[in-house]
């Protein structure tokens, strides 16, 4: 399965691109619509766990976390995080094709853009006229 991120209308969709495209819209499947994305990883080694909507993921990595601190793996438990919010689409994309990606996300986090102002300012630029 190949999923992929896209902004659409202020929210992001979430399309399984290895499904075929819609005779009538042209748009593969949507697996997903949020305002804003959700994405759980492993500190260490950046591997990717979860993503999608903030509520399930952070409910996922809170049982993730108690799961491992009942069985002894503190260290595991502690290396899961989760980022959340409007992220740069590009950055999100980049977390699910790239092993480890997460990890370099998480290190310029405090640089990347807001999501969602990235697309918006794009699309602004283009409807105005001087």
């Amino acid at each position: 399965m190949t999923l992929q991120y896209q902004l659409k209308e202020g929210s992001y969709h979430l399309y399984d691109l290895s499904t075929p495209p819609s005779r009538v819209t042209g748009e593969h499947r949507l697996r997903l619509k949020s305002d804003t994305v959700a994405i759980a990883f492993e500190a260490s080694t950046g591997a990717l766990r979860e993503h999608g909507s903030p509520t399930r993921i952070h409910s996922w990595a809170n049982n993730a976390r108690r799961r491992l601190r009942a069985s002894g793996a503190l260290d595991k438990a502690n290396d899961l995080v989760v980022v959340s919010g409007p992220l740069p689409v590009d950055e999100i994309n980049k977390c699910l094709k790239i092993d480890g990606y997460c990890r370099d996300m998480l290190g310029k986090l405090h640089d990347l853009p807001h999501g969602k102002r990235i697309q918006r300012s794009a699309t602004h630029n283009q409807h105005t006229t001087h």
